[in-house]
């Protein structure tokens, strides 16, 4: 299953006060490339789930593409969980390279994160981010036996 949505975006703090300067990710996105980003359920680094096929700035933040495996079994148990819309957050894991912490009390902002080292991307049931989120499934395959309900699953979320 080949899905889309924003990992981060900017200008919106998370639960936990950090919000993220664009650009922030381009160093890390340039020296470890797309591959070099792993795609895991809940940030377990014990489930890798797919991979993931285009991670990019945007003006809204980082807008990315994976594909979930099949003959993964926790890959295929997302995937369904993905196309009957009952998982759809996404999370980055990360360090911040350069941060300022925000200045005013009364600011949810904590930090501002103008570099961060980007580690790996999850599929989440709860993001710290609210807007961090699968906007669309792209193509779905799967066993023959599963393929039409996935399809017509998939279809149904467009």
């Amino acid at each position: 299953m080949i899905f889309e949505g924003y990992a981060s975006r900017f200008g919106q703090a998370d639960a936990g006060g950090d919000l993220v300067l664009p650009g922030a990710f381009a160093g890390s996105l340039a020296r470890r490339g797309t591959d070099g980003v792993r795609l895991l359920y809940q940030h377990d680094s014990a489930e890798p789930i797919g991979r993931w096929l285009q991670i990019r700035e945007d003006a809204t933040g980082l807008l990315v593409r994976g594909e979930l495996l099949t003959g993964i079994q926790r890959a295929e148990e997302a995937a369904r969980l993905v196309l009957g819309g009952a998982l759809d957050g996404l999370s980055i894991g990360f360090r911040a390279v350069r941060a300022q912490k925000s200045r005013g009390s009364t600011s949810p902002v904590r930090r501002l994160i103008s570099e961060i080292d980007l580690w790996e991307i999850s599929l989440v049931t709860f993001p710290m981010m609210p807007g961090a989120r699968i906007l669309r499934v792209l193509g779905a395959s799967a066993p023959s036996d599963l393929a039409e309900s996935i399809r017509r699953a998939a279809s149904a979320m467009l």
